[in-house]
């Protein structure tokens, strides 16, 4: 049989009865401790998978496989994200209608994942395009709609709350036509008609979550404009402090939870206002400023204001003589992009406001007031106060408009020509000029955030619809919860319209409808909704994915939240784990969730470059397909060598030759069984390694060290190979070791030795504690990273580095790879790895 092993024959037939005899269906409910293990679900693009994709799939496997192992109630399940740009560009380049292109992507997506032989559970397959599934994403968004931000409670709370609160025992028709406008404007799903991101190659509107570098479109790389359009909103503003806060409590690798911390982007400092006259009274206008260095404010010597902000009224106080030249420059500044007006390369350009002055608070001196198209009305309160000897966008701004640049800090931190503050810290400088000016009504303490609320509307065809009808006489309305969902019509022609108007919107049949409040006649909201609302919530569905009652049952919600293991790419820190991080959070605040997390612990995946270094692409020919290598090597040899490339979160360039050494390997483990005996009569050589080993894999698992897990085994089974013999519950150990990365082979040599269950439903192994203390070590020895020979020490010599290194160089394999080499740099991580730098 060692000469036997015919993977193609072995992995199908595993494949087969996995299936047939459900080993990986997930019980509801268990005596067993739950471990929920989720994969960020792919997006069906027609290209396929590549050997990249399954890595992280395969990872959470192996994770998954070792957790059934070890007594674990396993849920790891897999869906599709299926609605967004993607998939309708796809579908539009192929000239198909997307549901049928999203449905043969998602066919081909399968089975490529099939061959792989994971653990996942298909019975609770999810694919968000289902109706039966979008039911419950636009469930969630009339919750929102019916929402809004108790500031008392810190969490959502009904409208009609605050419509009691605010007006008696009313109902929202009820009221006035402006009662009606403030009520809508707390809402934490609502229509705004301010500028968006408009990528005009997608013809449709983007969140800046959706932008690269702040200004290109990140699915198709053209530069965006801004544009005013109609569009819906979620308030995501509300929890940007849960969600920092929340952020300190989560398993997460810091550079992710320090990209979200940025992107959220906290100021904590002050709103000051500089009164429009000296003197000021109840009745004085001002300028209202944020800063977040307050103890400058004597270095001030202009205010910059947004052109948003010069209205009619402000117009109408500049001198006629110069009236016109602020109006050439407000035009002008309409025509560039807030994202050209943001560019700190651009020289800075601005316009005095003739006649308006402002005073600064603290010693009365007037400032000079300009119009900028570097200050943007979005952040803070779109005024600017310039301290230019402190600031370089200031400075230069200052340099060209010959403004006079006065520092207030000195080289030691401490407060200059700021009157009675002299000599105080920057510290003591902000708490007294802060305290002082809050007590005279100058000022009041303020935290803004760099994030903004979640532009929702997408204003294309493949995504889910809004459910939200307009009525001239009732306002916006949603639509009844008996009439969900409501589903995309079935349409010939889905091309955008580039109008700013969805394609939807040409379909009168499914646009015209009936008021559910007066009965008269209305119409759709046409705008979908973005890939995203889908994915926010997807993690739950998983859990109850055939309840059509409500979105998740609550028993089962508790029994499997939160996901105690997320794996994913990391360029979706700022996106998709923002916004699902939201979303759960107001699904707790309404109740639907137990936990305010979604995800315990999260891992990012390295890519997988392709043999040149680059990324895998079609456009560079270079894309490697794993089913040529599954049907060359094995499904199994694809799993370890993933596994065992290097570290999991770090970028590392496929070898096929690196495959083929791996599926040697495992050939060796399929030729061990020739060794086999149940009756070895004294204790091998290879025992304290098997020992070892055990507590290695199993330490390696617990900490996500995979290649260092698959290292540990191949050094034993070279040592096993040494051996005469091979004790029959030593060769088991091994399968059981190996089983998580190499199921199919491990499976048919564990039945070909007799036993009638799966090799998933043994016992983990454990090592013997007492072997470990009183028996050698075996330490591999890498050069530049590579294994190349291995050590056997003594419990004693592990902490004299000395000893080690002088064992090691006198190795013979080893100064094989030495020879006209220089070491550079000899790293020893104490009980585990020995490497030489050498070039």
């Amino acid at each position: 049989m060692a000469n036997d092993y015919q993977h193609q024959i072995i992995e199908k037939k595993w494949q087969k009865k996995w299936a047939e005899e459900k080993l990986y269906r997930t019980q509801d409910k268990s005596d067993k401790p739950k471990y929920y293990l989720l994969d960020m679900f792919p997006y069906p693009s027609g290209a396929g998978l590549h050997v990249g994709h399954p890595k992280g799939y395969i990872a959470t496997d192996v994770l998954a496989r070792q957790k059934m192992m070890q007594g674990y109630n396993v849920l790891h399940p897999m869906g599709w994200d299926g609605f967004g740009l993607p998939a309708e560009n796809f579908a539009l380049k192929n000239k198909v209608h997307p549901a049928q292109s999203t449905a043969q992507n998602i066919a081909v997506f399968k089975q490529q994942l099939e061959i792989l032989g994971f653990t996942y559970d298909w019975e609770r397959e999810v694919n968000t395009t289902d109706p039966k599934f979008y039911h419950w994403t636009q469930w969630i968004f009339a919750r929102m709609y019916e929402s809004y931000y108790d500031e008392k409670l810190d969490k959502a709370a009904p409208i009609a709350k605050l419509i009691e609160d605010k007006f008696g025992h009313k109902s929202y028709q009820d009221l006035s036509i402006e009662q009606k406008k403030f009520i809508d404007a707390q809402r934490l799903a609502f229509e705004d008609f301010a500028p968006i991101n408009w990528c005009p190659s997608c013809k449709t509107g983007l969140a800046n979550e959706d932008l690269e570098d702040g200004r290109f479109c990140e699915r198709c790389g053209s530069l965006v404009e801004k544009k005013p359009l109609r569009q819906w909103n979620l308030r995501i503003t509300k929890y940007a402090e849960r969600l920092l806060r929340d952020l300190q409590d989560l398993d997460w690798e810091p550079s992710i939870k320090l990209m979200q911390k940025n992107w959220i982007g906290k100021s904590e400092g002050a709103r000051v206002r500089f009164f429009r006259e000296a003197e000021k009274s109840s009745q004085t206008e001002f300028f209202d400023v944020f800063t977040t260095r307050v103890e400058t404010i004597f270095g001030v010597t202009y205010l910059a204001i947004a052109p948003e902000l010069v209205t009619k009224e402000v117009l109408a106080q500049i001198p006629s003589s110069e009236r016109a030249v602020v109006e050439q420059y407000l035009a002008a500044a309409q025509q560039k992009s807030l994202i050209d007006r943001a560019d700190e390369t651009k020289e800075k350009t601005g316009v005095l406001l003739a006649g308006i002055a402002a005073f600064n608070p603290v010693n009365g001196k007037p400032v000079p007031v300009f119009v900028a198209d570097y200050v943007l009305s979005d952040y803070g309160t779109g005024v600017v106060m310039g301290v230019p000897a402190h600031d370089e966008r200031d400075a230069a701004f200052a340099q060209k408009m010959d403004l006079p640049i006065l520092p207030v800090v000195d080289d030691q931190g401490l407060l200059i020509n700021s009157g009675s503050y002299n000599g105080l810290t920057i510290a003591q400088g902000r708490e007294k000029i802060l305290s002082d000016l809050v007590s005279g009504n100058y000022a009041e303490k303020k935290t803004i955030y760099k994030l903004r609320d979640w532009v929702f509307s997408r204003q294309r065809y493949w995504g889910e619809p809004i459910p939200i009808i307009h009525c001239k006489n009732c306002g916006n309305i949603l639509v009844p919860d008996k009439e969900l969902p409501l589903k995309l019509p079935e349409v010939a022609h889905y091309e955008p319209s580039g109008t700013g108007e969805s394609p939807l919107a040409k379909i009168s049949a499914w646009v015209e409808t009936t008021c559910p409040i007066c009965g008269g006649p209305a119409q759709r909201e046409t705008n979908t909704m973005p890939q995203w609302a889908g994915s926010s919530w997807y993690y739950l569905r998983y859990i109850d994915p055939h309840n059509d009652e409500t979105l998740i049952d609550p028993e089962k919600e508790r029994s499997f939240m939160p996901v105690d293991f997320y794996v994913g790419g990391a360029e979706h820190a700022t996106r998709h784990l923002i916004y699902a991080r939201f979303y759960h959070k107001f699904l707790q605040d309404i109740g639907v969730v137990s936990t305010s997390e979604p995800f315990k612990k999260l891992q990012h995946v390295g890519l997988i470059l392709a043999e040149d270094g680059r990324k895998m692409s079609k456009r560079w020919g270079n894309v490697i397909n794993p089913d040529e290598i599954v049907a060359q090597y094995g499904a199994d040899s694809l799993r370890v060598y993933e596994m065992f490339m290097g570290p999991f979160e770090q970028p590392t360039a496929w070898n096929t030759q690196g495959v083929a050494g791996v599926h040697k390997f495992l050939r060796k483990v399929w030729a061990l069984q020739e060794k086999v005996t149940s009756d070895l009569q004294e204790a091998p050589l290879y025992l304290p390694l098997l020992q070892q080993t055990i507590q290695k894999v199993t330490d390696d698992l617990e900490g996500f060290k995979l290649n260092t897990a698959v290292s540990a085994l191949m050094i034993l089974v070279n040592k096993m190979q040494e051996a005469q013999m091979v004790a029959l519950t030593d060769y088991e150990k091994l399968l059981q070791l190996l089983a998580p990365f190499a199921p199919h082979l491990t499976e048919e040599l564990w039945q070909h030795f007799g036993h009638q269950q799966s090799i998933f439903l043994s016992v983990w192994p454990q090592a013997d504690l007492r072997l470990l203390e009183s028996q050698a070590v075996i330490l591999p020895i890498q050069v530049n990273g590579k294994l190349r020979a291995q050590i056997e020490l003594q419990p004693a010599e592990l902490t004299d580095e000395n000893l080690i290194w002088q064992k090691v160089l006198a190795q013979e394999k080893i100064q094989h790879y030495l020879e006209n080499k220089e070491i550079v740099k000899k790293i020893y991580i104490p009980s585990k790895i020995i490497n030489l730098v050498v070039k």
